[in-house]
């Protein structure tokens, strides 16, 4: 069978790594545009901050690796044209403009995304970068060396680690968010006010409800930040306001969502039989919403991946779906989150519940100990565990994988307030907090 991949970064490596896995003798072709591969760009805060040396330890694959597992891998090539009817490809070698004609058994699409750029006015400045990818991010890395003052217009994951690593390499932070609050995809806002505390007690200056609306530069040659509300001046300004799929090659020939993310089966077949998607590029299935959805994240992209790498040789293994599972450091604070928040259960007419748990996460007697806030989400009819959110000193991260379980397994707020986990001073209470957290669900239900 001949395979043909399109696109090489955490999905398309993984299906390739799959495939040679358990089939070492198919013939598989890697296309892919840019001159590397398996580029973590959730690294990129850690480099920008000084925690990572080297932007180059962020590859966790290559090229070469690939070649030696048996694919042949075409790097700076272009893809053009998908002719999904005839099973061909057209591309062209960015170095020598070759252009090149191919055909396939099957097709793995995993062209991943592209960073959302606003059409606003002066977006084209060369002091607004962008923020996903190896080049960008060595690109923001030589401009903020000369550069004090740094604006991000964008409070997700990435503008807020973003902040974090400049606050701590003495710069001055402007966070604009267009919201009335920071991780929004993630946190209910309660939560994310404990967040925009954190960071501006670290000197970070939050703007929530402020929308960009152009760029310009004053007589001083700063950049102005135009906005809804007023103007602010930066020396540099860095764009995280999200992705949008790459999939106009196969615009028109297979199922997308309105947003132009490919529409995947539970075996992560597309449309079209002989044509799977993985990554960034496709919908996922968000398990606690009961619906399809666009989340482009590394663990999504990774699963997916290999998954179509098992799938195009047969219906083998389904895709769970997500959960949507994620956390990050925050200025010595974990954040962690599953699931769906109270507002985003709420927006999708679910008769939706919250409880919040404050308390230490272990003994008060111990010579330490940290305080932990849990907020669970849960639907009141069914009793289901639909998402939580997590805060502490304390790395609590491990327990939103936890919580992820209990949605994927469809676990009710019953089952959590009295599931077996340990008791050891050391970790926790006789009750773990995610059994107390359960139980106040439970106690409030009762009322």
């Amino acid at each position: 069978m001949k395979v043909v991949v399109v696109g090489c970064t955490h999905a398309g490596t993984a299906a390739v790594e799959q495939i040679l896995q358990e089939h070492p003798d198919t013939d598989i072709t890697v296309y892919e545009r840019d001159d590397n591969i398996s580029f973590l760009s959730c690294g990129i805060a850690l480099y920008l901050g000084g925690k990572v040396k080297h932007l180059e330890d962020m590859f966790y694959s290559s090229p070469k690796d690939l070649e030696k597992l048996g694919a042949k891998v075409k790097m700076r090539h272009d893809v053009l044209k998908i002719d999904s009817k005839n099973k061909t490809i057209m591309c062209e070698n960015m170095d020598t403009h070759e252009i090149i004609n191919d055909n396939y058994d099957k097709l793995i699409m995993t062209t991943g995304s592209t960073v959302v750029v606003p059409p606003i006015m002066g977006i084209s400045d060369s002091r607004i970068l962008m923020c996903k990818n190896y080049a960008q991010a060595e690109a923001i890395y030589k401009t903020a060396k000369n550069h004090k003052r740094i604006t991000i217009v964008g409070g997700g994951y990435i503008g807020v680690e973003l902040s974090e690593s400049y606050a701590n390499t003495d710069h001055e932070v402007t966070l604009i968010q267009s919201h009335n609050q920071i991780l929004n995809h993630y946190i209910d806002k309660k939560m994310s006010d404990k967040v925009v505390d954190l960071l501006e007690k670290h000197d970070v200056k939050v703007l929530l409800n402020e929308r960009v609306t152009g760029f310009d530069r004053d007589d001083e040659n700063n950049v102005v930040i135009e906005t809804n509300k007023t103007d602010h001046t930066a020396d540099l300004v860095i764009v995280c306001t999200g992705f949008v799929a790459n999939t106009d090659l196969l615009r028109g020939q297979v199922d997308m969502d309105r947003r132009g993310a490919i529409i995947i089966n539970e075996y992560t077949q597309t449309s079209n039989p002989d044509i799977y998607a993985a990554g960034d590029a496709c919908t996922v299935y968000f398990n606690p919403a009961h619906k399809h959805a666009y989340m482009p994240l590394a663990t999504n992209a990774i699963r997916q991946g290999a998954l179509a790498g098992i799938n195009i040789f047969g219906n083998i293994q389904k895709y769970m779906g997500t959960q949507a599972t994620s956390a990050m450091e925050l200025f010595g604070y974990t954040i962690a989150s599953t699931g769906l928040t109270l507002g985003h259960a709420l927006e999708d007419k679910m008769n939706a519940d919250v409880v919040e748990y404050h308390d230490y996460y272990r003994p008060a007697y111990m010579p330490t100990t940290e305080m932990l806030t849990i907020r669970l989400v849960y639907d009141k009819d069914s009793r289901l565990i639909l998402g939580g959110q997590l805060f502490s000193k304390h790395e609590v991260a491990q327990s939103a994988n936890t919580l992820s379980v209990c949605i994927q397994n469809k676990n009710t707020i019953d089952d959590l307030a009295f599931m077996d986990m340990l008791f050891q001073p050391n970790y926790d209470n006789p009750f773990n907090y995610l059994n107390l957290v359960a139980q106040m669900a439970v106690a409030k239900e009762r009322k």
